[in-house]
């Protein structure tokens, strides 16, 4: 089962609310379903608990039922209103009419307060949402046919905190977000709390991973720069001839060679008496030099 359909079965177990809020979430699945138009209303989905929540719905708020077509091969179904007088009821309840209704807006005198708008994107979301699997990515949209709506739900999302994105798709259009604490947040808002936990969980542990795999990465960049320097030093040794070097350089030099897997800090360890990290490193250095002004001669 995907996360997104995990997320409307939260938001299904939900009991109905009062009258205006239910009316309000069924004008959020109407604007954004399938097919609303003054000669039929469409609802196609393969999500049993939304098929039974929505066929609920409008039994409380319009007292209509709906037709059903199965699609054999998607196991999809779809409510169907077609009929002149049920569709007259649901626009009346809108304030539209079936005569002269030629594009959607959303009338805010449906959202009476902020639990209206709130059931309103609730709605939005079950008929036409989406998000994907937070342990992939980040990303929650909404699809709707009707352009008008579509800009309206960005201003309502702003009025409630928000900062969408929109964009259009193969002639619908859409409004999105990409940040993880946005879709947490609508998650929360719409009543999905449970699932925007899971998506904190899941970004908390992503993170948590990416840490240590940086982490991880760095230290292994270390130990190849350590490897890549003891390497040189070695090579810098080899063409120098220790016997005339000082007392200091030379049991540095026969150190190094006898270790050469070791840190600056293991290596220093060995002296007697023992010698600071950055005081090896300078004699290292040192040797280095020496070798490549040998060289340069």
């Amino acid at each position: 089962m995907s996360y997104s359909r995990d997320v409307k079965n939260e938001l299904c177990r939900q009991r109905l609310a009062s009258a205006s809020d239910n009316l309000a979430e069924c004008y959020g699945i109407l604007l954004y379903c399938n097919t609303f138009t003054a000669n039929e209303a469409r609802i196609i989905t393969g999500n049993e608990r939304l098929l039974d929540r929505i066929t609920m719905l409008f039994h409380e708020c319009f007292d209509v039922t709906f037709d059903e077509l199965r699609a054999p091969e998607s196991g999809k179904r779809s409510l169907i209103i077609n009929s002149r007088a049920k569709l007259s009821a649901v626009f009346d309840a809108f304030g539209l009419s079936t005569e002269d209704t030629v594009s959607h807006h959303i009338n805010l005198g449906v959202l009476d307060d902020d639990a209206g708008y709130i059931a309103f994107l609730r709605g939005a979301f079950l008929a036409g949402g989406s998000v994907t699997d937070p342990t992939k990515s980040y990303h929650l949209e909404i699809i709707t046919p009707h352009r008008s709506v579509s800009r309206e739900t960005v201003s309502l999302l702003q009025e409630q905190g928000f900062s969408p994105k929109s964009t259009s798709r193969n002639g619908n259009y859409i409004v999105y977000f990409k940040q993880s604490s946005a879709i947490e947040d609508f998650l929360t808002l719409i009543g999905a709390s449970g699932s925007a936990m899971e998506l904190m969980s899941a970004k908390i542990e992503k993170d948590m991973r990416n840490s240590i795999n940086r982490r991880v990465n760095c230290d292994t960049a270390n130990v190849m720069k350590a490897v890549d320097a003891a390497a040189a030093q070695v090579t810098a040794i080899s063409q120098l001839n220790l016997d005339v070097l000082p007392e200091k350089l030379r049991d540095t030099a026969r150190l190094r060679i006898e270790n050469p897997e070791l840190s600056l800090v293991e290596l220093a360890a060995l002296f007697d008496p023992p010698v600071t990290k950055s005081g090896l490193n300078h004699r290292l250095r040192k040797l280095v030099e020496l070798a490549e002004t040998q060289t340069m001669i």
